[in-house]
């Protein structure tokens, strides 16, 4: 199964996360609590709705998102 996120993007892709998809349940994020590049690509932590908090990776070099529940 792939890992879906949705997001804001302005000036580059995957700016802002707004909603992911996890264990087939589309959920909003409610608030970035952090974010950081690394050579492997952008990582944002983040809290949603439901107080959920996970870390997500969009591996730029393979244009794909990984979402890792905390």
């Amino acid at each position: 199964m792939t890992d879906i996120v949705e997001c804001h993007s302005e000036f580059e892709y995957a700016e802002k996360p707004v909603t992911l998809t996890w264990q087939g349940q589309r959920l909003e994020i409610k608030a970035i609590l952090s974010q950081w590049r690394t050579p492997q690509g952008k990582w944002f932590h983040v809290q949603t709705d439901d107080m959920q908090t996970f870390k997500l990776l969009y591996d730029e070099a393979a244009d794909t998102w990984h979402i890792n529940p905390l």
